[in-house]
C-alpha cells in the first residue's frame, strides 16, 4: 500500500479547527486508526463536516433500514461504481453489522448469490438500477420495493444512501485514496 491517501493537500490534525480534530481523534480511538478519507476529506473543513453529518444522518440509524443493511447498499453500489475504497471500508463495517465474514465479499461479486433474503435482494436490486441506470427507475420499481415491505421513508433512505455513495465514490477516485490496510481483516478475524 501506498502512503500517499490524497492527491490533495492533507493537513496536519494539530492545524484542523477544533471540531474537526476532535471527530477524527473520536473515530481513531475507535477503530484503532484513522480511515484514510477522514483525512483526505479534513482539507476542507466545511464539506467535511456537511460530508459526516450527512453520512451520519444516513447511516447510523436504526429505522426502516438496519444498519447492516444501509452498508449491503454500500458495498453492493460501490462495486458497480468500482470505488475499491468504500468497498473495502464499508465491507469491514457491513461483516461486522452482519456478523457474515462472507457478506461483503458476496455483495461486492454478485448480490443475486449473496446469503441475503429476498426483500434485501429486492433493495439491493433497486439500489444498483438507481446507482447505474438512474434515468430507468420509474412507479413500478418503487412499488416492487412496496411489495417487500418498504415504506416511504425507507424507499428514500435506499435513494440517498445511493446518491451520497455515488458522490463519495468520486471524491475517492479524484483524490486516488487507498483503503486502509486495517480494514481488509475487520469482520474477517477476531479483534484483538
Amino acid at each position: 500500500m501506498t502512503d500517499k491517501i490524497s492527491r490533495f493537500p492533507v493537513p496536519e490534525l494539530d492545524a484542523l479547527p477544533e471540531d474537526v480534530r476532535e471527530r477524527i481523534l473520536a473515530v481513531q480511538e475507535r477503530a484503532g486508526f484513522v480511515p484514510n478519507v477522514f483525512l483526505m476529506l479534513a482539507h476542507r473543513p466545511a464539506e467535511f463536516r456537511a460530508f459526516f453529518d450527512y453520512h451520519d444522518a444516513l447511516m447510523e440509524k436504526d429505522v426502516g433500514l438496519s444498519k447492516a443493511e444501509r452498508e449491503m447498499i454500500v458495498v453492493a453500489t460501490s462495486a458497480a461504481g468500482q470505488c475499491l475504497y468504500c468497498v473495502i471500508a464499508h465491507g469491514a463495517v457491513l461483516r461486522i453489522r452482519a456478523k457474515n465474514p462472507r457478506i461483503a465479499d458476496q455483495l461486492a461479486t454478485n448480490h443475486r448469490k449473496a446469503e441475503i433474503t429476498p426483500r434485501q435482494r429486492a433493495m439491493l436490486d433497486f439500489a444498483l438500477k438507481l446507482s447505474t441506470r438512474g434515468s430507468e427507475v420509474e412507479d413500478a420499481d418503487i412499488e416492487a420495493l412496496r411489495v417487500h415491505g418498504f415504506d416511504d421513508d425507507a424507499i428514500w433512505d435506499i435513494g440517498a444512501i445511493v446518491g451520497f455513495f455515488a458522490m463519495s465514490n468520486r471524491l475517492v477516485h479524484l483524490a486516488g485514496t487507498p483503503p486502509n490496510e486495517p480494514f481488509y481483516l475487520m469482520g474477517r478475524v477476531p479483534k484483538g
